[in-house]
């Protein structure tokens, strides 16, 4: 059976900086999102944040 190449998880200092920018991104659309009300390009920015979240969470291994 050939073998198959799995990435191991990133530490959590490697992934830091990347979780601080997306997770910052993520607070300031949400506080926006209270000021301004709903908004549908507002909800799909807000939506892709938290997909590039969740991809994070798997790619470190739930280490978030």
């Amino acid at each position: 059976m050939p073998s198959q190449n799995v990435p191991e998880p990133k530490p959590m200092a490697e992934n830091a900086p990347v979780v601080e920018h997306v997770s910052g991104a993520h607070e300031l659309l949400n506080a926006l999102r209270k000021r301004i009300g709903e908004h549908p390009e507002l909800a799909e920015a807000i939506s892709r944040l938290e997909s590039a979240l969740n991809i994070l969470t798997v790619k470190t291994g739930g280490m978030l």
